[in-house]
């Protein structure tokens, strides 16, 4: 395929912390946005490099003093392999007047080990896998649905391979991500809670339910969800709060960051998505939320998102707080048409908070209106919201 021009831009002249899940397409990004020219490149997935780093940090120092004066610019990949380079790039940043850049693939060593996290000296950007917007033509939506928008997926010409490389990629995130950093003692248990909180993507949790079928504890399985947040994997959406109606839900949902990682995990790889079947409607709902966000994050990271859900059943997808606009309230229907029957939770919900924005994204093929709520093509309702042209 063609070069893809990511939504994320990066600073030229900033220090900064790149996160994103395995394979979402960091180094790439880092090559594509600073001349190899310029740039030190010290790659910490290297087992030798990893070595010399754990064993003596100091040598960072060391040979970045040594360095020309034309390389500007010094990258870590995967910075949480060795969280004690961060002192030492502290420290370098005070007397060097090179730029670096860090990216990582899990927080968790940095944030629950003491790592230094430069104290504000570094920006902090978020990439994911690819957005349709980025992949422009290329965007096939039921291929999105089935395998995800994972930067590998689209080098695999064949299902096949497809299917191959996301197998591949929950045993390498169970191998390198979990078993070799030592985050957890016992495998099987975990294994298995991947598959259950799989088949739980984009419901509310029930931390006793999955703890009974995993056969574990109910802090264990909390554990277990902080560690797929920790490594980038996963996102609770919170649940809505407000006094409007006193009784709303109280509990997150969870999501995976990729429809593709959740159908291999749940063992679905196989099972072909067909419309009108349940499994499209939340494979679609998955999709459009984590593109929600993903925009989010790169254009608009002061908003805030939620679901909500009363006791007595209502539900709307999607709550986008918005600084300085009305908060927006977004049903998410995969039908190719939208009735008022199929709104009428959302509108009587909008009616009982008041002053709000309500929209629906769907596979319509053109925008309308049923009362008060705009019913959108979900990939124009998109940019209308969340993407923005630079």
């Amino acid at each position: 395929m063609s070069l893809v021009t990511r939504c994320l831009r990066l600073p030229l002249n900033n220090h900064l912390l790149l996160f994103g899940a395995r394979n979402t397409g960091k180094s790439t990004l880092l090559k594509q946005t600073f001349p190899q020219k310029n740039t030190f490149w010290i790659d910490l997935l290297n087992p030798n490099e990893e070595e010399n780093y754990l064993r003596q940090p100091e040598l960072l120092s060391q040979q970045v003093q040594a360095l020309e004066p034309h390389i500007t610019h010094v990258v870590i990949d995967e910075i949480q392999k060795v969280p004690k380079l961060l002192d030492v790039v502290h420290q370098l940043i005070e007397i060097s007047q090179k730029y670096f850049i860090m990216t990582g693939s899990s927080t968790r060593k940095l944030r629950h080990g003491g790592a230094n996290l430069l104290a504000g000296r570094a920006d902090i950007y978020y990439l994911f896998p690819f957005s349709a917007f980025e992949l422009g033509d290329e965007f096939l939506l039921d291929d999105a649905l089935r395998w995800g928008t994972l930067p590998s997926i689209y080098t695999k010409p064949t299902v096949e391979q497809k299917n191959n490389f996301l197998r591949s990629y929950a045993q390498t995130y169970l191998r390198e991500e979990i078993w070799l950093e030592q985050f957890i003692r016992k495998l099987d248990p975990f294994r298995q809670f991947l598959e259950v909180s799989a088949q739980c993507n984009g419901k509310i949790i029930n931390v006793a339910n999955i703890a009974r079928d995993v056969g574990v504890d109910n802090k264990t399985v909390k554990e277990y969800f902080c560690l797929l947040e920790d490594t980038l994997v996963g996102f609770f959406l919170a649940p809505f709060q407000h006094s409007f109606r006193k009784r709303l839900s109280q509990k997150p949902k969870f999501y995976y960051f990729d429809p593709g990682i959740v159908r291999s995990l749940a063992r679905n790889l196989s099972v072909p998505l067909t419309l009108s079947t349940s499994a499209y409607g939340e494979a679609f709902e998955h999709f459009l939320i984590t593109e929600a966000i993903r925009l989010a994050h790169y254009y608009y990271p002061d908003y805030r998102f939620t679901y909500l859900k009363t006791k007595e059943g209502l539900e709307v997808d999607l709550l986008v707080e918005r600084p300085g606009k009305k908060i927006l309230f977004i049903e998410i229907k995969s039908t190719e048409k939208v009735d008022e029957m199929q709104l009428r939770t959302l509108q009587r919900l909008v009616s009982d908070f008041g002053d709000c924005e309500a929209i629906c994204f769907s596979r319509e093929p053109h925008a309308k209106k049923i009362h008060d709520v705009t019913v959108y093509p979900w990939y124009m309702g998109l940019k209308k919201y969340f993407h923005r042209e630079y």
